[in-house]
């Protein structure tokens, strides 16, 4: 896989984790125990930080980058979906960032909550945790809170996926 560092910081990459060859990963990233990052995946940390909690899983095509003033923190048993963006945000514990969405500088994603495929969550922006933003620019569903456990088959998904390509990948050409 493609490591960087940028100056004298390098990426910190717990050895349980699963980064694909393909992804790029550049200096200031961590990532936890029994996470993953899939093809494509692209994470900065060249201005801040970017943090990836244990068994989070960051899926192909999406792009993690931080700011100076910003950092990048995403929590434990997160999906990050398929070609996501997220920008100087923090995500909370078991939210689920679904596919071609936006999150940008500064917004706050509580714990459990879920950012629909294709919203754009504004800069600054809070959504609740176990409640669901959807739409461009996202809103908080009223009155319907996300219940617990709702991601719990993606985030075990993606761990035994993490093994099995750890075990089972091999490039043919």
């Amino acid at each position: 896989m493609p490591l960087y560092a940028l100056g004298d910081v390098e990426p910190d990459i717990h050895p349980d984790a699963y980064v694909h060859p393909d992804a790029v990963v550049i200096g200031n990233v961590t990532i936890g125990a029994e996470a993953s990052v899939w093809p494509s995946a692209v994470l900065r940390g060249d201005d801040g930080r970017i943090e990836i909690g244990p068994r989070t899983s960051v899926q192909d095509g999406s792009i993690i980058h931080c700011t100076l003033s910003e950092s990048t923190i995403i929590g434990a048993e997160v999906t990050v979906g398929h070609n996501v963006h997220i920008e100087g945000a923090t995500i909370g514990d078991r939210a689920l960032i679904s596919s071609g969405s936006v999150v940008l500088n500064g917004a706050t994603i509580g714990a459990g909550a879920v950012v629909g495929a294709g919203a754009v969550v504004s800069p600054n922006a809070e959504v609740p945790p176990r409640r669901m933003a959807l739409g461009v620019p996202a809103r908080v569903r009223e009155g319907h809170e996300v219940p617990e456990g709702y991601f719990d088959h993606a985030v075990q998904s993606y761990i035994q996926r993490g093994k099995r390509f750890r075990a089972e990948l091999r490039r043919l050409s």
